[in-house]
């Protein structure tokens, strides 16, 4: 297993949340083992996350997002770290893939087709996010709804693969020795470059 570009993205908006504590275990694994990481904090980024003309006119990007998108290329791994909110994700990060997973940059309708391209390939992904509910019941009552759109309607429809998903349940019944093995978990994740 040889060493990867991997970037960590982290959804949440507050960096210092156990969703940051997570990325942060992530990325001292994967440091640790060799990996060269690049990190956005996306709560740290100054970009509006409104696509405002939806794909009829692009909005200038930030400079943020210029380098957001520059790192998304470089990268051959990326783990994207954010809370399961109302049975997906945060705002801000829906935010963020709306203003830089557009047509002619991560995938492109072909001409009088039902097709598209895939402009991501080569890349693979790992999702890691953290619920209130209990896993069982996001399956069975919201058929891991958030989940399946992260991994399938945005990432594999821009050609990502494999995309492999950690999640976290039952979040705020849990003490600080179950917290830590999380981390431990997910410093793991990192070292292995999964």
């Amino acid at each position: 297993m040889g060493n990867k570009n991997i970037l960590v993205i982290l959804g949440h908006p507050d960096s210092e949340s156990f969703c940051g504590a997570l990325a942060d275990a992530y990325i001292n694994g994967a440091s640790a083992a060799g990996h060269t990481v690049r990190v956005l904090r996306l709560g740290e980024m100054v970009f509006n996350p409104d696509l405002h003309h939806g794909y009829s006119a692009r909005t200038p990007w930030e400079p943020a997002l210029e380098t957001a998108w520059a790192d998304i290329q470089w990268s051959e791994h990326m783990v994207w770290v954010y809370p399961t909110w109302w049975g997906t994700i945060p705002a801000l990060m829906k935010g963020f893939i709306d203003r830089v997973f557009l047509p002619g940059k991560a995938f492109k309708y072909r001409e009088k087709s039902p097709l598209w391209d895939k402009f991501l390939k080569g890349k693979s992904a790992r999702l890691i996010t953290t619920m209130d509910s209990p896993l069982w019941y996001n399956w069975l009552v919201y058929h891991n709804a958030g989940h399946r759109a992260m991994k399938h309607a945005t990432l594999k429809f821009c050609g990502v693969h494999p995309v492999k998903i950690t999640a976290f349940g039952k979040l705020r019944w849990q003490n600080d020795a179950a917290l830590a093995r999380k981390l431990q978990a997910v410093e793991l994740l990192g070292r292995n470059g999964k």
